[in-house]
């Protein structure tokens, strides 16, 4: 019950500041300009991350104060205040970026910054218990535990930032993912964690409201490098913190679409010889578009996926009724396939009519009249 007050709450109290942020961006004139390699065609303004931001924190300090949390342990109360300071931090990049412009290269030492100091005060990658022997555990060095957990920081975030180009893409699939992890880590009996996921994903939730296309508001670097960098660090003191292998790979799983597709633009633009930090239309939700999807559908197209790999990490998980819901998620991710393909044909079927008929009206005009 406190998880579901607080979605709820982040949700609305999200809905409700966006609006707010979008006015003074407007009188402000801090605005996203259009370029050929954006979707939009008017300037919009991208500070919505402050509004996520904002409900994220409002809610979850409600149900502090209301006593949410319950008696969390110090060690693990540590954890969730670190985890807070890097969400913050991380969000403080991306809106110097939104603002200033920075170079890709000092935001990256940035961010590899932030995670070191969270890594120092415990959200870390330390010890993985072996499959074939759960007596047996894998401690990770210090500089290699700190190598792999700036890793996962840096590059979930970066992943979810990427994401963000289509209206929607990035707050839908960072819900689904929360409201992934957040049944994990009850699964897990870490409520700590659950709760951080749970004013994530209503967050998340209440943003889509401005969001979703057309979208009335952008998230900016700001909102992306804040929903990315939380996601990362609540499946560390969450489902990973159990240091299993199949706690590890569970938010591995869950996060797997924005993360294979961050490494296939990287290796991508590599191998033509260019910057990982060129921008290109190689992500998955540009060659949808290219393939004759709508903007809408390419949107529920990754949503419908991401949250069938979220019902498969249930089942990892052995979550109550996890294969009634994997079950429900792959009924919604065949339906939504489906009616794709169907409306991407109808779509091919009435541009192709429409473009023979001119030449029909030519031949009709040409033809000689009939009788006398």
């Amino acid at each position: 019950m406190p998880a579901l007050a607080t979605l709820a709450g982040a949700g609305l109290f999200t809905s409700a500041i966006v609006p707010q942020v979008r006015q003074i961006g407007l009188r402000l004139g801090l605005t996203d300009q259009p370029d050929p390699r954006k979707q939009h065609l008017t300037p919009m303004v991208r500070l919505g991350g402050i509004g996520i931001v904002m409900g994220f924190v409002l809610a979850l300090g409600v149900t502090w104060l209301v006593g949410g949390f319950g008696a969390i342990p110090a060690s693990r109360d540590q954890l969730i205040w670190s985890s807070l300071f890097g969400s913050i931090a991380f969000f403080t990049i991306g809106l110097s970026d939104d603002l200033l412009q920075l170079p890709p290269l000092p935001r990256l030492a940035l961010q590899i910054a932030v995670a070191m100091a969270v890594w120092s005060q415990g959200v870390k990658i330390g010890t993985i218990t072996l499959p074939f022997d759960s007596s047996l555990a894998l401690t990770l060095p210090d500089w290699l535990s700190l190598i792999a957990t700036v890793i996962w920081l840096v590059g979930i975030t970066n992943a979810i930032n990427w994401l963000d180009g289509l209206d929607g893409l990035a707050a839908g699939v960072s819900a689904i993912a929360a409201v992934a992890l957040l049944s994990v880590s009850f699964s897990l009996h870490q409520p700590g964690a659950g709760l951080l996921a749970a004013a994530l994903a209503g967050s998340c939730i209440g943003f889509l409201r401005h969001n979703f296309n057309p979208a009335r508001i952008f998230m900016g670097d700001g909102g992306s490098y804040f929903l990315g960098f939380s996601l990362a660090a609540i499946s560390l003191i969450g489902p990973a913190k159990e240091l299993t292998t199949v706690s590890l790979l569970l938010p591995l799983l869950i996060l797997s679409l924005p993360l294979a597709d961050m490494s296939a633009v990287i290796m991508g633009r590599v191998s033509d010889g260019r910057s990982p930090f060129y921008p290109d239309r190689r992500h998955l939700h540009h060659r949808l578009l290219r393939a004759g999807f709508s903007h809408r559908r390419t949107v529920l197209l990754i949503y419908a996926f991401t949250q069938w790999l979220a019902a498969l990490a249930l089942v990892a998980a052995n979550a109550e009724m996890r294969f009634l819901w994997l079950a429900l998620a792959t009924a919604v991710l065949v339906w939504v396939i489906v009616r794709s393909r169907q409306q991407r044909a109808l779509l091919e079927a009435s541009t192709l009519d429409a473009s023979q008929k001119p030449g029909r009206a030519a031949k009709q005009v040409l033809r000689p009249p009939m009788g006398p």
